[in-house]
């Protein structure tokens, strides 16, 4: 069979898969029955307290991000009528601090022959001036998708209320005969270089993903160069591209347009076949409108991850205040939809993360924004508690561990025993699967949250340490939500990513922020991420508990744990 019709079939299968396993599915699957249920009632049971979410109904990627006169913005997709995909319009929050937000009317709604079947993803640029610019992506009658852009009625209202969609210029981008025009889509944040403003809009040529990259002088008339900016064959569709300088210093944020010989770019695109974002480092070429990622860099399916959990749809903006970037990432239900209909709500934005290239300049390192921590009350320390094989220990003893940020620091005090290190395994998901039943030697060892008193249900989230034929440590992290709930019909995936650390310091750390159906996890001071969705049935509210755990042959010292409610 040729190679790229293989590809082919892989696309399709893998697709089959997602659809049957009811993961986290495409966000533009439709449920015509449900998507004008409007909700009477909304369940409070698993709705969360400090992520963020609407009072009710279906929300999904986050759109144009940006600070603007002294507030933060986050535009989001929405259903104003149901819990499920449809009528998608622009919601619009604004905040002072990234954690508490006042809802306002919807910026962007459908209203035009170039968006009158919906208004889809796409960014926000603050261009010189303050001149602020929505691109978005249209849905034209005949199911086109086309480029278009919006403008605030009033520049100089802070909360940015009101916007409009001039006749000129509109439609911006149509896609040509090489563009695939069902498949084009979620333009990105401007950046300038040599005299030209660019975009990228994702896309793909059958199995090949495609960022094509737009130029334009005014702003207002943009052209496609003769060869996209990067493309990859076997990924598919290629969703919600983000492009974006990193320091290689790594001590703060840049904005969108930096350009130097201290800097390098980070391409991240979603993967509608997989729905997870992936991402690569490497060089920027203004000169030649090209992207190459770094020697090294896996670019496609086993490439490096923003998350290796429930997280999607990302989108990154600079914050000119604290000079840093800052990511969004959307987080879906794994449960029915006839649940999220009768709950009355649906997705939530994950916490906002600031990104800086790793000192190894090799992955990207996220930490959940500083403001999160203003809402820490009552603390709980405990520190050098051996964690004995088989006997978890209690971390809220006392109080309830529903809504918590939990930060702990696990000491390995021999690593000479860590299990061989198979180099075939290449797929951190794969090998949580396959040493899932299996006691190792340093590991499994981690935490037990959203759990019962006698663990009837609990979600783990977790580490085992390999060896290497160098005698180098591998460190795997693992969640497996098959134990999250007592439900029978909700999507229970394991999830898995390699930390990438030397272990010289023999210490290893975890944080995990839970939030009554989500639980977001940063090992190893945010070199990798995944999150959870699960849905407890009795581990709620007061019944749920954090415990540490080690269930390998070796001890493991706990030796601090700080749990803030």
């Amino acid at each position: 069979m040729e190679v790229s019709k293989c590809l082919s079939l892989c696309l399709l299968l893998w697709n089959l898969i997602i659809s049957l396993l009811k993961g986290v599915e495409a966000s533009h699957r439709v449920f015509p029955e449900y998507q004008f249920l409007a909700a009477t009632t909304v369940k409070q049971l698993h709705r969360t307290v400090y992520h963020f979410q609407p009072p009710k109904h279906w929300i999904n990627d986050p759109n144009g991000p940006m600070y603007y006169n002294g507030f933060y913005h986050l535009f989001y997709q929405y259903n104003p009528k149901g819990s499920v995909w449809g009528n998608i319009v622009w919601a619009h929050s604004v905040s002072k601090d990234l954690v508490n937000w006042e809802p306002l009317e919807p910026a962007i709604y459908p209203s035009k022959p170039f968006d009158i079947k919906g208004t889809w993803s796409g960014s926000a640029t603050i261009f010189p001036g303050d001149k602020v610019v929505i691109y978005y992506t249209g849905i034209d009658a005949k199911e086109k998708q086309l480029q278009n852009y919006a403008v605030p009625e009033n520049p100089s209202d802070p909360y940015l209320r009101k916007w409009k969609k001039p006749k000129e210029g509109n439609p911006m981008v149509v896609p040509d005969n090489e563009i695939n025009g069902s498949s084009f889509r979620d333009p990105t944040t401007a950046w300038q270089a040599n005299g030209y403003w660019h975009i990228l809009v994702g896309s793909r040529k059958n199995d090949v993903g495609v960022a094509y990259l737009f130029k334009s002088k005014d702003q207002k008339t943009w052209v496609k160069t003769p060869v996209p900016l990067h493309q990859v064959p076997g990924t598919g569709n290629w969703e919600c591209p983000d492009f974006y300088p990193v320091s290689i210093s790594g001590k703060t944020g840049l904005d969108t347009s930096e350009l130097g010989n201290d800097v390098k770019h980070v391409l991240k695109v979603s993967l509608d076949a997989t729905r997870y974002d992936y991402y690569t480092i490497g060089t920027y070429f203004p000169d030649q409108d090209k992207y190459v990622p770094d020697k090294g860099q896996a670019d496609g399916w086993d490439g490096l991850r923003l998350d290796y959990g429930n997280f999607y749809a990302s989108k990154s903006f600079f914050d000119p205040v604290k000079h840093r970037r800052i990511v969004w990432g959307w987080s879906n239900e794994s449960d029915t939809k006839q649940d999220d209909v009768k709950k009355g709500w649906a997705g939530i934005q994950l916490i906002p993360r600031t990104v800086l290239l790793d000192p190894s300049g090799k992955q990207l390192v996220q930490w959940p924004v500083e403001e999160i921590e203003t809402l820490r009350g009552q603390m709980i320390h405990k520190s050098n508690h051996k964690l004995e094989t088989g006997k978890p220990v209690k971390l809220s003893q006392g109080i309830t561990g529903a809504q918590a940020d939990v930060v702990v620091t696990f000491s390995i005090p021999n690593l000479d025993k860590a299990e061989p290190f198979d180099p075939s395994w290449k797929d951190p998901q794969d090998l949580c699967f396959k040493k899932k039943s299996v006691q190792g030697a340093i590991g499994p060892f981690g935490l037990m949250v959203l759990a019962t008193e006698k663990l009837e249900e609990f979600t783990p989230v977790f580490f085992r340490i390999f060896k290497a034929k160098d005698n180098k440590p591998v460190v795997l992290m693992c969640s497996d939500e098959e134990h999250s709930t007592l439900k029978t019909d909700v999507y229970k995936p394991m999830y898995g990513g390699f930390v990438d650390v030397d272990l010289a310091d023999k210490k290893l750390s975890l944080r995990s922020l839970i939030d009554h159906s989500v639980v977001e996890s940063f090992a190893a001071g945010g070199k990798t991420i995944i999150s959870n969705r699960v849905y407890p049935t009795v581990a709620v509210f007061e019944m749920a508990h954090v415990f540490a755990f080690n269930n390998g042959t070796e001890p493991i010292t706990l030796e601090r744990a700080l749990l803030c409610l």
